[in-house]
């Protein structure tokens, strides 16, 4: 009966890419091979999102629009260390799904071992400086002293889970690189759910548990970051999966790290150019009054469920490109990257659409005074939503050849070449401050927030416009070729290890 149900879901599920394929908008098997790969990614996604929506929507119920503002200042910083992971994540899938491609199994096992260490390194001198300087940090942000409070508390709450919370991402790439994206998909199905309900529990407390409002949001998301980094840590050591952490044997291994650093210091260079346009973009945010924050926050949060897919088909197509080239198949690596946008694209512009057309409910349920300002938001991200699937899909195609430079080029023109020069703009195109009382927006705030959601939109085009004219050129397929061969091949003092 269970099995049935399952078959019976799978063929529902995959009615998708096969209807595009019959509208001749993917090649049946390709789309459906990227489909099934950027599924769980999405569904784990989907938690994520639901996660931080759920965050919000609670501070904003239990405390009000200055707490949510505090949570996405405290937030900025936090995603600061989750680019790193990210980046760091992204080196491992790139060299995992390459070793994997070329049959290197053991190589590949030592690559997630080489990315451990680098995790610790990383990690840990992160959450010093944030328990030591939160409060001065989310200062440079805002001058409101209850924003502050909030997000100095999250702030310097969260980061004592970020080690865990890089090597619980570690742990899921090194699995896709593998091809193994469900395992992942089924641990976040765990922590996940369990990080809502600690939450709930502990931002509003109930019966035994204290009422600790924005520090409860903090602390369960450590308490869940810890439980899926154990998960993650069992699966690798059991090696009955595609991947395997093996903690006996050869320790380091210079030219893999190398290697890892290689594809991910671009992207950290990116995440972290990325993350730093963020500061003076939630500045100006600032300056045009704590309302403006709190409905950016809210109105981001919420078109993040139609952005969400994106982050499945960017590691499907890394895998899929990374394999493809493992193999020395350029051609057929190049039809998989196209092929993943094009479902990618779809995916997501019908996910918005739908976000769109909802956006006045939505916004209303979160209890913000400043209902037409979410809204507004939420369009303009909706606007936004098909370039950022365009520059999320092309990056990882060339994340999976290795070709990490180009998608940092491109990350720098929309930040600092289009987002912080418009957003400057706002400044003096609008008011400073809007009263907290009331919902009423000035007509000079209005042609502030109007320059806002230009830098934003524009942000994303300039992005997807870099990283589809590299993928085109086709230069990226001799860095993939020549960097799955300039690794090293298995030896036999690392195929015998146990764990």
């Amino acid at each position: 009966m269970l099995s049935t149900i399952r078959r019976r879901s799978r063929e529902l599920l995959f009615a998708f890419p096969a209807l595009l394929a019959r509208l001749g908008v993917v090649d049946k098997e390709k789309g459906s091979e990227a489909f099934d790969l950027a599924v769980p990614v999405m569904v784990t996604g989907a938690m994520r999102v639901a996660l931080r929506t759920a965050d919000l929507l609670m501070v904003s119920l239990a405390i009000g629009d200055t707490a949510v503002a505090g949570l996405q200042l405290g937030f900025q910083y936090y995603f600061i260390a989750f680019g790193l992971s990210l980046a760091l994540s992204s080196g491992t899938i790139s060299v995992v799904s390459r070793f994997k491609g070329a049959g290197s199994n053991a190589r590949a096992d030592l690559a997630i071992k080489q990315s451990l260490w680098l995790t610790l390194a990383v990690a840990l001198p992160l959450t010093g400086v944030a328990w030591v300087f939160a409060e001065p940090l989310i200062a440079l942000l805002s001058d409101d002293p209850t924003v502050v409070g909030h997000g100095e508390t999250y702030l310097r709450l969260v980061m004592l889970g970020v080690v865990f919370r890089f090597w619980g991402l570690v742990g899921a790439r090194a699995l896709a690189g593998g091809g193994d994206t469900r395992t992942p998909m089924y641990i976040r199905t765990i922590s996940v759910p369990l990080n809502v309900v600690l939450n709930a529990l502990l931002i509003f407390g109930v019966g035994p548990v204290p009422e600790l409002g924005i520090a409860g949001a903090a602390i369960g998301t450590v308490l869940a970051n810890l439980l899926s980094a154990g998960l993650f840590t069992g699966v690798l050591l059991s090696g009955r999966f595609v991947a395997r952490l093996r903690l006996r044997g050869r320790q380091f291994d210079p030219a893999i790290i190398t290697e890892i650093l290689r594809v991910g210091t671009p992207l950290a260079g990116s995440r972290l150019a990325d993350t730093g346009g963020r500061f003076p973009f939630l500045f100006v945010l600032g300056q045009l009054g704590t309302p403006v924050l709190a409905a950016y926050a809210i109105g981001r949060q919420v078109m993040q469920l139609a952005m969400m897919p994106a982050w499945g088909y960017s590691t499907a197509s890394s895998t899929l490109v990374g394999q493809s080239l493992g193999a020395g198949e350029a051609a057929e690596a190049t039809d998989y990257g196209w092929q993943t946008l094009r479902i990618a694209l779809v995916t997501q512009v019908l996910l918005a659409g739908a976000i769109v057309v909802a956006a006045r409910p939505i916004a209303m349920a979160f209890g913000t005074e400043y209902v037409d300002l979410t809204v507004r938001f939420i369009w303009a991200y909706g606007v936004g939503v098909a370039g950022f699937s365009i520059a999320r899909a092309m990056r990882g195609a060339l994340r999976g050849a290795g070709d990490t430079s180009w998608p940092f080029y491109g990350t720098l023109l929309g930040v600092y070449g289009v987002r912080v020069p418009i957003a400057a703009l706002a400044l003096p195109a609008g008011v400073l401050v809007i009263p907290l009382g009331g919902a009423s927006v000035d007509a000079g705030l209005e042609l502030g927030v109007i320059v806002v959601f230009g830098a934003i939109v524009g942000d994303f085009y300039a992005r997807a416009v870099v990283n589809v004219a590299r993928f085109w050129s086709k230069k990226w397929q001799q860095i993939g070729l020549s960097s799955t061969d300039g690794t090293g091949g298995e030896e036999a003092e690392d195929a015998g290890d146990d764990a």
